[in-house]
């Protein structure tokens, strides 16, 4: 069947060719939730063009044509992690007598923040490994010292995961680590370390590692704190189409809960330099853009209760991303300035983009720059 294009009060409609599609394209014009059942049609099928137009109007009833980024700087403090060989996907950390292991003196993450001065960043987004010594006062002195030196910049920062660690060290509750890194200066939270929910996956990929309800239940607890979080999901490794709808919709029903997600970033397996993609025998194969606009699209589609959805340009790639920005995403991730963790696994793209040169990729996808803050307050249009 032909694929089918209409246009309603100046809006291009693709309908779908894949008849698994049919009634789904009729919910998403009529505003409806999809079930378990639609996600799966959606990954299954390859009418990626209906697809990218349902999650484009889904997104546009939402956002309009407003495509936002943040002037942001990737600080990563450690790549020390104890779960470094538990973690087979992971292409960044490291044990202690390994090398290339490093772990950065507060001085040294003061230093890297400098740059900050010159090019307006707004937000430090701090991530690392899982430190066997660190304790909770590095990062508290960590976060308040940035917040000192550059008062108008927020601070988003720590995985779910590195949260529950630190509870660990310290031993006590995640509220109680939470509290004292809110004190200190956090804002917000990325959404890391959430990787797929599926027990069968996260004991292939991730063993020992926190299960979902963990995972969760740190998000969960930080909502309740008022700290906005993000979710991800770590897509293209061993994972099935059911696993990728069921973990989507157990951050919806969380979402639906809390309200607190601001933000879903899938995440592009990438396999280089990691024992996941020996054993899968895919190093330098990575994801497709097919693959990546799909789960763009599809996390649009289902995940009806998130605001935002972000492609990942160092994953995605700019020319990738620049298409997903008509597929239902409304977020690009933003200046970054030195990315490691996805280049120690192989990423090509560059570790950073200056701001104009962020403006100017979505300009020439058709689409309205809007640089904001870490809470999405606007704080200025093109």
């Amino acid at each position: 069947m032909a694929t089918r294009i209409d246009v309603v009060d100046d809006q291009i409609r693709v309908h779908p060719s894949d008849p698994r599609l049919f009634p789904i394209f009729d919910k998403v014009e009529g505003g409806e939730r999809l079930e378990r059942e639609d996600g799966i049609a959606l990954f299954e099928s390859h009418d990626l063009l209906a697809i990218g137009a349902m999650a484009d109007h889904a997104n546009c009833g939402r956002n309009g044509d407003r495509v936002f980024f943040a002037a942001n700087q990737h600080i990563n403090p450690t790549n020390l992690c104890v779960l470094r060989h538990v973690c087979i996907f992971c292409s960044y950390a490291r044990t202690p007598r390994e090398d290339g292991a490093y772990t950065l003196s507060l001085e040294e993450v003061f230093a890297e923040a400098e740059s900050a001065r010159e090019t307006k960043v707004r937000e430090f987004h701090i991530v690392g490994g899982l430190h066997p010594k660190l304790r909770l006062s590095y990062y508290e002195d960590m976060i308040r010292g940035l917040k000192e030196r550059h008062p108008e910049v927020s601070i988003k920062a720590l995985t779910a995961v590195e949260i529950v660690h630190l509870a660990r060290i310290e031993k006590i509750p995640v509220e109680e680590v939470l509290r004292r890194l809110v004190a200190a200066g956090l804002d917000t939270m990325p959404g890391g370390g959430a990787e797929v929910f599926s027990q069968a996956v996260r004991a292939s990929i991730a063993d020992r590692k926190l299960v979902a309800e963990e995972w969760l239940d740190v998000h969960r607890c930080a909502h309740r704190l008022g700290i906005p979080t993000n979710c991800t999901m770590l897509y293209g490794h061993v994972e099935t189409s059911a696993d990728r709808v069921d973990h989507l919709l157990m951050l919806r029903e969380l979402q639906d809960e809390t309200g607190g997600f601001l933000t879903y970033i899938p995440l592009a397996y990438h396999p280089d330099h990691n024992e996941l993609g020996r054993q899968l025998g895919r190093e330098g194969t990575a994801t497709t853009g097919f693959d990546d606009l799909k789960n763009l699209a599809v996390g649009r589609l289902l995940l009806d209760n998130i605001p935002h959805v972000k492609t990942h340009w160092i994953m995605n790639t700019i020319k990738v991303s620049q298409i997903a920005l008509h597929f239902g995403v409304d977020d690009l991730e933003g200046t970054v300035v030195r990315e490691k963790i996805y280049h120690e696994a192989g990423a090509q793209t560059p570790q950073g983009m200056q701001l104009g040169e962020l403006v100017q990729v979505i300009r020439d996808a058709g689409r309205r720059p809007v640089e904001r803050d870490a809470r999405y307050n606007v704080l200025r249009e093109w």
